[in-house]
């Protein structure tokens, strides 16, 4: 099996107080955790819900991805990020199974974590990302 569980679903927001609102206060999830991610230009908040979470993703500037995601779509869902225990053995995995990668190498995501993402035009398009927490 190459992925553990779903690691966390990430919506893209425009306003991150608001949207605070809406899942901290109205659907009563608790926030776990906030951090500037600079490497994705985005300030995301991780909210709990079951064993995974909620990633809430505000762009730092309309250049990022999820600046240009929100430019083009509107705030929703943005990616569907799956937990693996070796993100490099998965990640060889996917591209000998003819997945296209956005990332050949992992990179740093939220809380020290390795990550990266696949692309969508491969995996029925959803943008899929691929989380090795830092044990």
């Amino acid at each position: 099996m190459l992925f553990g569980r779903i690691d966390h679903i990430g919506v893209a927001v425009e306003d991150l107080d608001a949207a605070m609102q809406l899942y901290a206060q109205r659907f009563d999830m608790r926030e776990q955790h906030r951090e500037t991610v600079e490497e994705q230009g985005v300030e995301a908040v991780l909210l709990e819900v079951g064993e995974g979470h909620v990633e809430l993703l505000r762009p730092l500037s309309g250049e990022t991805a999820v600046g240009k995601f929100l430019a083009k779509r509107g705030p929703g869902l943005h990616h569907v990020a799956y937990q693996t225990d070796d993100i490099d053995s998965t990640l060889r995995a996917v591209r000998d199974a003819g997945i296209d990668l956005i990332d050949q190498e992992p990179r740093v995501g939220i809380r020290g974590s390795r990550v990266a993402f696949l692309h969508p035009s491969s995996t029925g398009g959803v943008l899929t990302e691929l989380v090795e927490p830092v044990h």
